[in-house]
């Protein structure tokens, strides 16, 4: 891989003590100086060889980082972090990154005064509390009814992104889809995007083609050319057996002397096979899907009955028709029963798309599960679209669970700095100053975006510092032009709860890598 390498190893086996934190905050820094100008709306992208020779182009700093190679412990353990803030909110994984290296930077000066890291990680941790209590000040509540008003708030998530051109369809993309899948009881809630939401990506026509289905799509056809490819109202049934003879178990060896045994032989294995179509079709299902194989007999016998077959199905792919049809997968045919068909689908059509079939099963009452079905010229578009996409998703998926909002555009981060400045001066003794540090370190975002766009970073900072001592949080930049604006007009907000993670996420991380007074390899060098 031809991205940039951070390797910051000495000849030395063993660093130890401030050696070993210094050279952690350079690691740390290199790391977030990568992906610096990956932030905002006029974010530069970048461009990544992978080692089979392909090249991925995308701003998502959670992207880029995967794909980096680096060799230092330290550098490793940023961009975990990026990970963690995927899985968790699946948004602001640049920010995260950067605010780290930030923190860290900022108390290098304090560690080469000698300062114990012990000391230093009790103001940050004091820091990361006050943080999260000013977040959660200027957080306003949303109402999840308003369509409008969700609706803006996802597209101020994907603003920065490749796709922000259609951000409206992909907004009500996400929207939409969650929508489908979302389970509220009253002590209960699910939203699960990696299981229920299938993204297929599909070259060919116009970006504003893409849709959700209201049921799943496959890239599937049926298995013999006559079955019908088209049925309204079908009755499903899902199995995870193969439509074949059983095969005897390990190693059975059968020797065969006579020519008659061989033909019973033969003549059993079609009346096993006979006898589960006979059991399959006793309860009269127009369609059929397996996670297995179907041999050219069960074909020749289902199409007698009037039966479609799909097979080999992907085991998460029938988990999903499971839910939207509401049919019920079965292990053994002999256990099959009326109440395991699905009778939820509305539509099953398999229709030709470019050079390949595709199987929709949709018209699904109240489907808990999707496919939606990307459109686009090229692959590596496709690509990139689905991953600025499942950012939309998961920010969506936040604001359902957690419906409170904070300022976007740098605001909630210059709020915080602000707010840690007023109150590091009730501090008393030496914690005071890496306290203060924090507060400085949380500027960097909204500096990063105005340097971003070509602004000049001092004079707007400056401002931006005086409307937030004023108490007017609501005020942040624009990402466009590099000017502050006020965001209730601007209309950039984002989850509560990606706001507090970052925080969370980075401050920890620097505790943690504080905390490191000793790297020692356990790998021999050569000589």
């Amino acid at each position: 891989m031809q991205a940039p390498v951070v390797f910051l190893n000495t000849s030395t086996q063993r660093q130890s003590g401030r050696e070993a934190q210094i050279q952690n905050i350079t690691a740390a820094k290199a790391v977030a100086d990568i992906i610096r100008s990956c932030l905002g709306p006029k974010a530069m992208l970048k461009m990544l060889l992978d080692p089979m020779g392909g090249i991925v182009l995308t701003n998502d700093g959670h992207a880029i980082l995967r794909e980096i190679d680096v060799a230092h412990p330290a550098a490793k353990s940023m961009i975990e972090l990026s990970r963690t803030q995927d899985e968790e909110v699946g948004d602001g994984t640049t920010s995260v990154i950067i605010l780290a290296g930030e923190i860290l930077a900022q108390t290098y000066p304090y560690i080469e005064k000698n300062i114990h890291p012990v000391v230093i990680i009790q103001a940050l941790k004091q820091a990361l509390k006050d943080s999260l209590e000013i977040i959660h000040k200027i957080s306003i509540p949303i109402d999840l009814n308003n369509d409008s008003q969700l609706i803006k708030i996802i597209s101020s998530s994907i603003g920065t992104k490749y796709i922000s051109k259609w951000s409206e369809k992909m907004c009500n993309l996400s929207l939409q889809a969650i929508r489908n899948i979302l389970i509220n009881d009253d002590n209960y809630k699910e939203i699960d995007i990696k299981r229920y939401i299938k993204i297929e990506k599909v070259p060919g026509g116009e970006i504003d083609d893409s849709i959700v289905l209201d049921g799943i799509l496959l890239n599937k056809d049926v298995v013999h050319p006559k079955m019908k490819r088209l049925i309204e109202n079908p009755k499903i049934i899902l199995l995870d057996c193969p439509l074949e003879y059983k095969k005897g178990e390990s190693q059975t060896n059968i020797e065969i002397t006579n020519e008659n045994d061989w033909n019973r032989l033969l003549e059993i294995e079609e009346e096993q096979v006979k006898l589960m179509c006979e059991k399959i079709l006793e309860l009269k299902p127009n369609l059929i899907i397996t996670e297995k194989g179907v041999s050219d007999l069960a074909q020749h016998y289902l199409l007698k009955g009037g039966c479609s077959v799909l097979r080999r199905v992907k085991k998460s792919d029938n988990n999903r028709i499971a839910r939207a049809t509401g049919a019920t997968i079965v292990n053994r045919v002999e256990d099959l029963k009326d109440s395991d068909i699905g009778n939820n689908c509305g539509l099953f059509e398999v229709k030709l798309i470019g050079d390949e079939y595709f199987t929709y099963i949709v018209k699904c009452k109240d489907p808990k599960a999707c496919t939606i079905l990307l459109r686009g010229p090229s692959k590596d578009i496709l690509n990139e679209i689905e991953r600025n996409l499942q950012d939309a998703m998961s920010v969506t998926r936040n604001v359902f669970f957690e419906p409170t909002l904070s300022p976007g555009g740098g605001a909630t981060e210059m709020a915080v700095s602000v707010g840690l400045a007023e109150k590091s001066k009730n501090i008393e003794g030496v914690q005071q100053w890496p306290y203060q540090a924090v507060a400085d370190a949380f500027e960097v975002i909204p500096r990063t975006l105005i340097q971003n766009c070509g602004g000049n970073s001092i004079r707007i900072l400056s401002q931006l510092r005086a409307k937030h001592a004023n108490g007017e949080h609501s005020w942040g930049v624009d990402g466009d032009n590099g000017k502050i604006v006020d965001m209730n007009d601007y209309g950039i907000w984002e989850p509560e709860v990606i706001k507090q993670q970052s925080a969370k996420t980075a401050i920890e991380s620097a505790c943690m890598l504080l905390r490191v007074d000793d790297i020692v390899s356990g790998v021999r060098q050569q000589q």
